[in-house]
Parts: structure tokens; C-alpha cells; sequence
């Protein structure tokens, strides 16, 4: 049985990759930039990292071209390679910048409407993504339709001009400050629940949309649950063909699964604690330093894996289903490590950065292996690639 289940799998690659000089020298103007651009900023800020909304902050990297690297110069873009926006973004991250303003839409909404949106679409949203001007949010999930996507009731009915759209998102991130939605929703009926499905670009300032914002733990108000009330969309609000949705959304999630936001979420703690250590670290803290820093290093090594496969044209979407679970788990469990050896080992009175950022983390850190797919899904999508399910 062990030798047929062997037959029928597909290995995982993680093929070490080594970064170009030109990302490198890439890497050292950021980190100039950055160094003046967060000096205010307190360690709790910088904890926030990605999930920190900052439209100015997101216009000072559009000005510096830092917004759509890699997309085509006709739309904005500067036609950087896949490396050098990797470099990028792990030197935001790992700093801690603010980059929740346009970040969706640099990620994955931008990509998504050069794959599958018409022309029209690009040339009137991605120039002004890369200006810093237009920010995007998505609208997947719903009540009772969480990681079971598929299930979602959101509708839009085809009418002589266009479509109207009826249902519910919910936890869409910065949809009350964003200007549109990309949102998956049924436009048919069928057997194949995951069939039906199209994919639509909504002006979220439309008659008939109300959003609500929705208070974390420590009373931020970045998710929201968003209401379509019979929104009248135009024709061209359409992405891609109808009914192919599916196909769309599957492609558009794995970008968001291996970049170096699924392991980096918590790294500014470890920052922190490795100041508050100091030179000589007794010996369980040194040995609890050494095991974050191992395993930082092999998340980094995996996920840039997956960058240069993606520089290469590949699809490694069970290696991206691979980075984000173990990198979840890692950030998941950061801060209960650090808060296991407060007391003996680490006087959290004295390290007050480390102390603030321990205690904002402890908070949200739960929410990160929600986020692009929860943990069990992503652990059928890897047994399914190796052949196990």
C-alpha cells in the first residue's frame, strides 16, 4: 500500500535560490529609505506591519516606483523582476512599514486584472495603483462561508445594461477605506457548486453598498462586513469570462500564499527580544534565540524557493500551500515562546518595547493562519499535491 501511494504522489521542490546583484543593491536603497521614513515609529507600529493602513506612506513608495514593480511600464508599472519585488517586500516587512494602504492591490488584485481583466480595466485602474491613488480590498468570504468558499450566496442577476448585485462579505480587509472590490459571487446556478461563479470590479462609492467596520482584540477596525443591496454594476465590471470565477480566484489566492508576509508577521518580536537579551543571554534564552533564527532562515530559504519559481514562469502552488502553513505556525507561536520564558529569563518590566509588542501580538497573532486559507484547508491542498487524499 505504501509503495502505491508513493507511485501516485507528486514531490515538493525547494530548490535553493540565490538573489541577483541588482535585488541586492535593490535591498541596501530601501533599507536607506526606510531608516528615515520610520524613525518616529514605536515598536507596537512597526508590529502591525502589513495589516497598517497608510495611504501617505503608500504614496511615498508609489513616488520612489516601489508599487507595482514588476507590471508592464504601459500601466504604471517598472518592469522589475519577481526577485527584486521579493527583496522588497521582505525589507518592508521585516522593518515593519505600513504597507496595508495598497497592499491587495499590489499583490494580488492588480496581478489578477493583468491575467484576466480586459484592457479597458487595466488602463483605468493599475496607472492609478502604482500612484499610490487607488486602493483595493476583496470580497470572498461570507457568513457561513468562510473556508468553504464555494458555498457563498452573493448573487449578481444579468440585466439589459449590465448586473445587480444582492448578498454579504465579511471580514474584508480595509473595505471602508478602499476604493474598489474585486468580489466573487454566484451568476448561475449548477451542480458543480464550483461552477457558477464570476468574478466583478466594484466602485465601492455605488449606490446600495454599506460597509461596517468590525472591532479586533485591541480595537482596531481593519475588517468589515460589506452589504450589496441591489448595486447596479455595469457590463464591464465583468473579470474574465463568466462561470469561470473559480478558476480565477484559486489563481488569485495563491499569490497570496508563499511571499514573505506568512512567516514575518511576528518577526519584530524577535527584534525585540533579541535587544532585550543583550550580549550575554542566559542559557534557555539563547537556546530559544538560536531555534527562532533556524527556523526563520529555513521559512526564508522555502519562500524564496517559490519566488524563483514564479521568476521562472512555474506554478509552485503546493510549495506556496507549504510555506504558508508552516510560516503561520511559526508566527502563531512566537509569541508563546517569548511570553514561556518572561520572568526567569526575560524582564518584561525593564523591556518595555518588548513587553508592548508581546502583548499586541498574543492578541492577533491568533487570526494569522486565517488569513489566505485557514490551516486545514491548506493541509488538504498539500495531501491532495502529494498524491495522499
Amino acid at each position: 500500500m505504501v509503495s502505491g501511494m508513493q507511485a501516485q504522489s507528486h514531490a515538493f521542490d525547494f530548490q535553493p535560490f540565490r538573489i541577483p546583484p541588482e535585488a541586492d543593491a535593490l535591498r541596501h536603497e530601501v533599507r536607506e529609505f526606510l531608516s528615515q521614513a520610520l524613525a518616529s515609529f514605536t515598536a507596537v507600529q512597526r508590529a502591525h506591519s502589513w495589516s497598517a493602513f497608510d495611504a501617505e506612506f503608500s504614496r511615498s513608495l508609489a513616488e520612489r516606483g516601489w508599487i507595482g514593480v514588476t507590471w508592464p511600464r504601459r500601466y504604471g508599472g517598472h518592469e522589475r523582476s519577481v526577485i527584486e519585488r521579493y527583496v522588497l517586500i521582505e525589507e518592508l516587512l521585516a522593518a515593519g512599514a505600513p504597507v496595508g494602504a495598497h497592499w491587495i492591490a499590489d499583490r494580488q488584485s492588480g496581478p489578477l486584472l493583468l491575467r484576466y481583466g480586459s484592457e479597458t480595466q487595466r488602463m483605468s485602474h493599475l496607472p492609478p495603483v502604482t500612484r499610490g491613488e487607488m486602493f483595493f480590498c476583496i470580497g470572498m468570504s461570507e457568513p457561513g462561508s468562510g473556508s468553504d468558499l464555494a458555498s457563498l450566496k452573493t448573487s449578481a442577476v444579468k440585466t439589459s445594461d449590465g448586473w445587480r448585485i444582492r448578498g454579504q462579505k465579511l471580514w474584508t480587509t480595509h473595505a471602508h477605506r478602499a476604493h474598489r472590490m474585486i468580489a466573487l459571487v454566484r451568476t448561475s446556478s449548477a451542480d458543480n457548486r464550483h461552477e457558477g461563479l464570476s468574478q466583478f470590479l466594484i466602485d465601492l462609492s455605488l449606490p446600495g453598498i454599506a460597509i461596517r467596520p468590525i472591532a479586533d482584540l485591541v480595537g482596531d477596525e481593519h475588517l468589515n462586513e460589506v452589504f450589496f443591496d441591489d448595486v447596479h454594476v455595469g457590463e464591464d465590471a465583468l473579470i474574465g469570462t463568466e462561470g469561470r470565477g473559480w478558476k480565477q480566484v484559486t489563481a488569485e489566492l495563491a499569490l497570496e500564499r508563499s511571499g514573505p508576509e506568512r512567516y514575518l508577521s511576528s518577526f519584530h518580536l524577535f527584534y525585540r527580544l533579541v535587544e532585550a537579551a543583550g550580549p550575554h543571554p542566559p542559557e534557555p534564552l539563547l537556546g530559544l534565540l538560536g531555534r527562532i533564527a533556524a527556523e526563520v532562515w529555513t521559512l526564508r530559504q522555502m519562500s524564496l524557493s517559490v519566488a524563483g519559481q514564479l521568476s521562472l514562469g512555474r506554478d509552485p502552488a503546493l510549495e506556496a500551500a507549504i510555506v504558508k502553513d508552516l510560516g503561520n505556525t511559526f508566527e502563531q507561536q512566537l509569541p508563546r515562546l517569548v511570553q514561556a520564558m518572561a520572568g526567569a529569563d526575560i524582564d518584561l518590566v525593564s523591556s518595555g518595547a518588548l513587553n508592548e509588542v508581546l502583548g499586541f501580538l498574543l492578541q492577533v497573532s491568533p487570526s494569522f493562519s486565517l488569513r489566505g486559507g485557514t490551516r486545514e484547508i491548506l493541509r488538504g491542498i498539500v495531501a491532495r499535491g502529494l498524491g495522499l487524499r
